[in-house]
C-alpha cells in the first residue's frame, strides 16, 4: 500500500465536502460524529469509501458505525488501510479498503475493496477486551487505555501454539505443544493514545448497539434524514465489480 496524504487533507479540493452532504443520512446521534464525518476525518479516500459503504447497505438505515484507520510503517513507506463497520437493524456490513502502488513513482494506484454483509442473527459473540493503566489506582473516571473488539459469526477460529513446558527450568524433555483457540472473524484494536479517547468511546457504543440488536433488546434509534436515492455512477454503476458477499 502506498503512502497517503495527511488525514486532514482532502483528496480533491471542493469535492469531498459535497460528497459528504450526499451521505448525510448515515449518522448516529449517540456516537461522537456521523459516519460521513468519521470517514472524512480518517481521510482515506473518504468519497470512495462512502460510496462503497452506501452501495453495500442496499438502502438500509445505519443504527451504529465504527470507522477504524490503521497505519503501519514499513521502512520508508507508510501503509494505511481502513475498516468500516455499519450496523443496521438486521445486518452487520463490513467494508475494508486497502490500496496498492503499481509503480515506483506512485502514479499508478489501485484500491482493493471488500464488503461483507452478516445477518446479526448469525453473530455468535461480541468480545470487548479492556486495558487500563495503573489498575491499583483505578477510579471510575479513569479512561480505557486500549480496547479490542472481537466479533465472531462464521465459526472461524484462530489457533495460537507454542512449546509446552513442565515448569522445571532444568528440564530438557520434549513436552509437545500447547495453545489456545479463539473464535473470531474480525478483530479491531482501538488505542486511546493512537486513536483518541472518543474513538475508544465510539467502539464501546458500537459494541453496545451490536449486542442490543443481536439479542433483540432495545437498540439505539437511528438518526436519519429522508433524502432521495442517489444515482449510481462511475465504477460502482454496476454491481459486477463489488466484492459484496452475503452469508
Amino acid at each position: 500500500m502506498s503512502s497517503q496524504p495527511p488525514a486532514s487533507a482532502p483528496e480533491t479540493p471542493g469535492n469531498d465536502n459535497q460528497a459528504v452532504r450526499h451521505h448525510s443520512s448515515h449518522s448516529h446521534g449517540a456516537q461522537g460524529q456521523s459516519l460521513d464525518d468519521a470517514l472524512q476525518k480518517a481521510g482515506f479516500y473518504p468519497r470512495l469509501v462512502a460510496d462503497v459503504v452506501d452501495d453495500a447497505l442496499d438502502g438500509r438505515d445505519c443504527v451504529a458505525h465504527l470507522v477504524h484507520l490503521e497505519t503501519h510503517f514499513d521502512r520508508a513507506e507508510v501503509r494505511r488501510h481502513i475498516t468500516v463497520l455499519v450496523l443496521t437493524s438486521d445486518m452487520l456490513v463490513i467494508t475494508h479498503v486497502d490500496d496498492q502502488q503499481l509503480d515506483d513513482a506512485g502514479e499508478q494506484i489501485v484500491a482493493q475493496i471488500s464488503t461483507e454483509s452478516v445477518p446479526v442473527a448469525q453473530i455468535r459473540s461480541v468480545v470487548l477486551s479492556y486495558m487500563y493503566s495503573q489498575p491499583q489506582n483505578y477510579k471510575p473516571s479513569d479512561p480505557v487505555r486500549e480496547l479490542t473488539l472481537s466479533i465472531a459469526w462464521s465459526g472461524g477460529q484462530r489457533l495460537d501454539m507454542g512449546p509446552a513446558s513442565c515448569g522445571d527450568p532444568q528440564c530438557e524433555a520434549d513436552h509437545g505443544y500447547t495453545g489456545t483457540i479463539a473464535q473470531e472473524d474480525i478483530v479491531l484494536r482501538i488505542s486511546a493514545e493512537a486513536d483518541g479517547l472518543q474513538a475508544v468511546q465510539d467502539a464501546k457504543l458500537f459494541a453496545r448497539a451490536l449486542r442490543a440488536v443481536n439479542t433483540g433488546s432495545s437498540a439505539p434509534v437511528p438518526h436519519v434524514q429522508s433524502l432521495p436515492p442517489r444515482p449510481r455512477a462511475g465504477v460502482f454503476g454496476t454491481r459486477l465489480s463489488r466484492g459484496h458477499q452475503q452469508r
